[in-house]
């Protein structure tokens, strides 16, 4: 408590708006626009990697959090990104798991391998990282979260925000359906011959396996790094082509094509 006595009143006000915040999240886009509020204030970054599973195996998921275009969960494996989950675990197992700080360039953690995609770029512009887990000790898996920045250090004050704000990321993690890897683009619709026919391009075939997921026109864009006015209009000419009026016909006439193929 010594840390919250420490703190002024707007302080405290905002730590309870931040808190109140991450109990209303339920979706990835609630779950963005929350890491990208205030929690900026007390934990800046530009990337959050949550991770759970058996870290002592190759049986690890992960979750991407990042305003950064291109840098999305369904965009890398979590078995290309294992090896550096596994020395993250390592660490924060190491130093007692506890929140820790590391000023070290993130990329220095993975140089054996590397990392492939627009994710291993990102990472060469990351400066600092804070890194904190919650320890499982009821189930199977613990969780692992990591933020990386740009700046160039974590100070005390940093830690400590991640000791508070952990319980409550955890649970609007926890809320928050994984993101499901989406088939290559073009999938959904290749393994039947008739749905050839509709004529859908690589980007609309990618928006359709999306809304199959049950997304929205926000989270599909918030995942593509395109606007949800842009999947509107994609969706429109989704549905000319399908000859569908909603998303409910047009998914119900791809499910059809592919139970027929």
């Amino acid at each position: 408590m010594s840390f919250f006595s420490s703190l002024s009143s707007d302080h405290l006000q905002r730590y309870a708006r931040i808190i109140q915040e991450g109990i209303t999240v339920r979706g990835h886009l609630d779950l963005f626009r929350w890491l990208q509020g205030e929690v900026q204030h007390y934990l800046p970054h530009e990337i959050m990697l949550a991770a759970w599973g058996d870290f002592g195996s190759n049986f690890i998921r992960h979750d991407i959090v990042s305003a950064l275009p291109g840098i999305r969960t369904a965009h890398l494996e979590s078995e290309d990104l294992s090896p550096l989950l596994r020395k993250l675990y390592n660490r924060w197992d190491e130093l007692g798991r506890m929140a820790c700080a590391s000023s070290v360039r993130p990329n220095a953690l993975y140089e054996e391998g590397g990392l492939p995609s627009s994710f291993g770029k990102a990472l060469q512009g990351m400066h600092s990282s804070v890194l904190h887990g919650i320890s499982d000790k009821r189930g199977r898996h613990d969780c692992l979260y990591v933020i990386f920045s740009s700046q160039d250090k974590f100070d005390s004050s940093t830690l400590s925000a991640m000791e508070i704000l952990l319980p409550y990321l955890d649970t609007a993690l926890r809320r928050v359906a994984p993101l499901a890897h989406p088939p290559c683009a073009g999938v959904l619709l290749a393994d039947s011959p008739e749905s050839e026919d509709y004529g859908l391009s690589e980007r609309e075939s990618e928006i359709m396996n999306w809304v199959k997921m049950g997304k929205t026109n926000a989270e599909i864009g918030s995942i593509l790094s395109i606007s949800a006015f842009t999947v509107k209009n994609h969706l429109q000419h989704i549905f000319k082509k399908l000859d569908v009026y909603n998303r409910m016909q047009a998914v119900s006439k791809i499910e059809r094509s592919l139970s027929h193929g």
